[in-house]
């Protein structure tokens, strides 16, 4: 279907991370990177790592009017060409327990996570169908895979699963590919962000849910925040995946990056849903005593 080595490529998110990452790697395999960012100084900092022909573009995936002026400006630039590539990556955090975590913060996660890709995607789609080229959503191995206290993060990911099958059977009459790309444990300064945001979440608990929940969120974070900070694979990985799938003739609908990616998935299809509920306990060491009243 698609398969593109060279032409013009859209990244969201492209200020850390895999973002920034993918808009490097894949400048320096020589496409026109259009890298999509929000504060002028990652702007400035992507246009001294890149080549000139790496363009830093502004767009806010929540807000339409960012969203189509991005998109006007490529139309702009690119004129007839088209986009072999748009890579959906821009993305936020967010968790906590589901009977407690305020219900905005939920919404803005799914927001950004969700409606975002959704917004960029109907907004690309018609430079991408030019090209017949290749749209990816980053999503993750928690889009397979839920943990206790990221209900929204897992909730949003999983959602970007369905939301590139429903596109990739869309728009396949047009040779258009679709690509989920699913990282685990990525090492960025997300792990960073994290213990901060804990820590922000924790204090900002009313006083029964620190009762009910405080220790376990506790053990969580020091066995998911400490895997983070010393297992991660170097986004490089991922951007080399987001590549193959651009590049690719006939790219895998799905790609796991990292060893405890596929490994969990692997675990995951293999047993019972209770079992995995219990080895998923084990590994975040959370307590089954009850606290009391």
């Amino acid at each position: 279907m698609a398969g593109n080595t060279s032409g013009a490529v859209v990244v969201t998110g492209a200020s850390t991370g895999i973002g920034r990452a993918t808009a490097l790697y894949l400048d320096k395999k020589g496409y026109r990177v259009f890298a999509g960012v929000r504060k002028d100084e990652d702007a400035k900092s992507l246009k001294e790592a890149g080549s000139d022909q790496l363009k830093p573009i502004k767009i806010d995936v929540t807000k339409e009017r960012s969203v189509a002026a991005a998109a006007r400006n490529v139309k702009r630039v690119l004129g007839d060409e088209g986009l072999v590539g748009l890579v959906n990556n821009a993305g936020v955090g967010g968790g906590g327990p589901v009977e407690f975590v305020p219900v905005d913060d939920f919404r803005n996660t799914l927001e950004v996570n969700v409606v975002g890709q959704v917004a960029v995607t109907q907004a690309f789609l018609p430079l991408i169908r030019k090209a017949k080229g290749t749209v990816v959503f980053i999503a993750s191995i928690g889009g397979r895979i839920a943990s206790p206290f990221l209900s929204s993060y897992s909730a949003s990911k999983f959602a970007v699963e369905a939301l590139g099958d429903s596109l990739r059977r869309e728009v396949s009459p047009w040779n258009i590919d679709v690509v989920v790309v699913e990282p685990g444990t990525i090492a960025t300064e997300i792990w960073s962000k994290g213990k901060d945001a804990l820590q922000e979440t924790t204090a900002a608990m009313p006083a029964d849910a620190v009762r009910l929940y405080g220790p376990q969120l506790q053990a969580w974070s020091q066995t998911f925040m400490g895997e983070g900070d010393t297992q991660g694979i170097s986004p490089d990985k991922v951007a080399r995946v987001i590549h193959k799938g651009i590049a690719k003739d006939k790219p895998k609908p799905r790609y796991l990056v990292g060893a405890d990616a596929k490994i969990g998935a692997k675990i995951h299809r293999a047993v019972p849903t209770r079992t995995f509920d219990r080895m998923a306990r084990r590994r975040f060491k959370l307590s089954d005593d009850v606290p009391p009243e």
